[in-house]
């Protein structure tokens, strides 16, 4: 059943991007004890996520952390080794990057999307949360193919 208000992040394994490389964290541990703004992204590197929604998020940024966000946080199936490169190609200073390469994460909260027709596999949808100590409070699913209800500034109008 897809995640929904009022329940608890799963717990499984991600992956930060660190300064000195790839860091495993447990969702359950990295949620816990702050209030995030979580995306998630079909792909590093294609077209709507690297040239509006990172962006979106990295810009309003200060704005997010004035409305009580602890950290931004962006998940996305790809490895950390190229969530890192677009990270720096990007400039996402201040939006954590959690690799989910397994689409474990996409998986379990019931948001993957099948992007074989573009032979990208599965993936995860794009959406939006805030978590509060691993607790949802509000979540937005984008209907396939569009960018409103995830992006940074429809989050802002939320908090």
């Amino acid at each position: 059943m897809t995640i929904a208000v009022g329940d608890k992040l799963p717990d499984v394994k991600l992956i930060k991007v660190g300064e000195s490389g790839p860091e495993p964290v447990q969702s359950s541990e990295y949620f816990a004890g702050k209030k995030v703004a979580l995306f998630a992204v079909p792909g590093a590197f294609t077209p709507t996520c690297s040239a509006k929604h990172l962006p979106g998020f990295v810009e309003k940024a200060g704005e997010l952390k004035a409305k009580g966000v602890d950290e931004i946080v962006c998940t996305a199936v790809n490895d950390a080794f190229v969530l890192g490169a677009w990270g720096k190609s990007t400039e996402a200073g201040g939006v954590t990057l959690l690799a989910d390469g397994n689409a474990d994460f996409a998986k379990a909260v019931d948001l993957v999307m099948d992007g074989s027709g573009f032979g990208m596999g599965t993936r995860s949808q794009r959406y939006s949360m805030i978590v509060n100590d691993g607790v949802v409070e509000q979540v937005n699913v984008e209907a396939p193919g569009t960018f409103e209800v995830s992006s940074a500034d429809y989050l802002l109008g939320k908090l």
